[in-house]
């Protein structure tokens, strides 16, 4: 039952592992075959010892958990377990693969769940990389963007907080949310305060690919593969290596590619197109989507079987009309972040535009939000802003004017519309007010004239990068 051990493989024996099961099969079982692998091990018969065990001079490195033991459950003991100053990684090992009791135990803090019979070699990879999450303790970073989440709603924060919990394990994770709501910006924290930060984060859009290259973006090819392969190319999955893949609306997924995911998913293993070696998947998965995948189940456009294999720790983001009290937050960090971006003296956000914000709907949740906080810092047109979002539904009192003419009118939107195209236009060329001169057919002088009446400062080019 055993593999053949070679010498190189086998771990140092100062890692003391701790097994915990009433199966006296399983202790046996599991103390030959981690002795044989270089490990020391201890083992127990039940969870009432091993909080004792923890605290003791032979405190072990790793705990190996199984959840149905009579009088006291593995989640009893990972509840305890959670009472440690010094906390101790541990691996559920079980026959139970109900979703419930998955999501249950990774909140108790377990960093991986592997079901019976037990696969050696995941095994093997799960304690090692439990290990390495027991020597370097995660701590609390930002994300890329250099800020933690914004949430003071408490839907969201509780989102934050399973976030955090699960991102030193390797199960998949499934991230729903309508669009907008933030599901990268998610799978980002994730990633960043997980032990994997410093390896690849790596995206893949399942609906901007075409489907017959999808394929080859995940696994790769080999040259000669097909036509026009003429060199090899790895995929995402193993440019990824030890971070992260998210498949991102994966609810698009034609279903062709949806059984090859699963059997990659299932085996942990893969192979490029045209190639016969087997590649290990090392990534964690985190997949994320706008649709309602149990409907897409019913209807027959989501494999029953590959959905149930991502969600076994399932996020909801909650749209932002439900937050209405982080609106505020984000008004004013997109304000600064695009004041600095667009090298423009940064100021507070307007108060009188967050009241009105904070009425509106928002359809496109926190990416529509951002882009109209983007526009206001670029045009600084809040009556054009608010006109435009009224348009759209927003239910809000604005001030009242004198009536306009036809002409007036006319000359209003004519202007807005001459904005709109002269500032689409410098941020496609990054600001060069030359190169946009010529693309909008104006001369030079007259561009800068425009430029002076909205009052844009008259800084080199150089400067409006992004």
């Amino acid at each position: 039952m055993l593999n053949h051990v070679k010498a190189h493989r086998l771990m140092p024996p100062r890692h003391r592992i701790l097994v915990v099961d009433d199966d006296q099969t399983i202790r046996e079982y599991l103390c030959r075959y981690l002795s044989s692998r270089g490990y020391s091990v201890d083992c127990l018969a039940s969870g009432h010892s091993v909080v004792s065990r923890l605290t003791s001079i032979n405190r072990p490195s790793l705990v190996l958990l199984d959840l149905l033991m009579p009088q006291m459950s593995g989640l009893a003991v990972l509840a305890e377990m959670l009472k440690l100053e010094r906390p101790v990684p541990a691996i559920v090992v079980s026959g139970v693969g109900q979703t419930s009791t998955v999501v249950d135990a990774m909140r108790m803090g377990a960093c991986n769940y592997l079901l019976k019979p037990i696969d050696e070699e995941q095994l093997e990879q799960a304690i090692q990389r439990a290990l390495t999450i027991g020597s370097n303790p995660p701590t609390k970073i930002e994300t890329d963007d250099g800020v933690d989440i914004i949430c003071n709603n408490q839907k969201l924060r509780r989102v934050q907080d399973l976030a955090r919990q699960v991102a030193n394990t390797d199960v998949p994770v499934l991230i729903v949310g309508e669009s907008g709501v933030g599901k990268e910006v998610l799978a980002r924290y994730i990633h960043s305060v997980s032990v994997r930060r410093k390896e690849p984060f790596n995206k893949v859009n399942c609906a901007a690919i075409p489907a017959d290259l999808l394929e080859a973006e995940f696994f790769g090819y080999e040259a000669g593969a097909f036509t026009g392969a003429v060199r090899e190319k790895p995929g995402q999955f193993e440019l990824a290596g030890n971070g992260t893949i998210v498949l991102d609306e994966i609810g698009e997924m034609n279903c062709h590619l949806q059984a090859k995911l699963l059997h990659v998913l299932q085996d942990g293993e893969y192979s490029r197109i045209g190639g016969v070696r087997r590649l290990r998947l090392q990534a964690r998965i985190l997949a994320l989507t706008n649709h309602d995948l149990a409907s897409d189940v019913r209807n027959g456009e989501f494999r029953k079987d590959l959905y149930f294999r991502l969600n076994v720790v399932r996020v909801e983001i909650p749209p932002l009309r439900e937050r209405p009290e982080d609106i505020p937050s984000l008004c004013h960090y997109f304000a600064q972040k695009y004041y600095r971006r667009y090298n423009r003296p940064e100021a507070d956000f307007p108060e009188r535009l967050v009241q009105q914000f904070c009425k509106y709907s928002w359809p496109g949740n926190v990416r529509q939000l951002e882009n109209a906080v983007k526009r206001f810092v670029i045009i600084p047109d809040a009556e054009a802003l608010l006109s435009e979002l009224s348009h759209s539904g927003m239910e809000t009192q604005t001030e009242v004017h004198a009536p306009l003419s036809l002409r007036d009118t006319c000359s209003r939107a004519f202007e807005q519309t001459e904005k709109e195209i002269v500032f689409r236009t410098l941020e496609e060329v990054n600001w060069n007010r030359k190169l946009a001169a010529e693309r909008l057919g104006v001369c030079y002088k007259s561009l800068l004239n425009k430029l002076k009446k909205w009052e844009v400062p008259a800084k080199k080019s150089a400067d409006w990068t992004h």
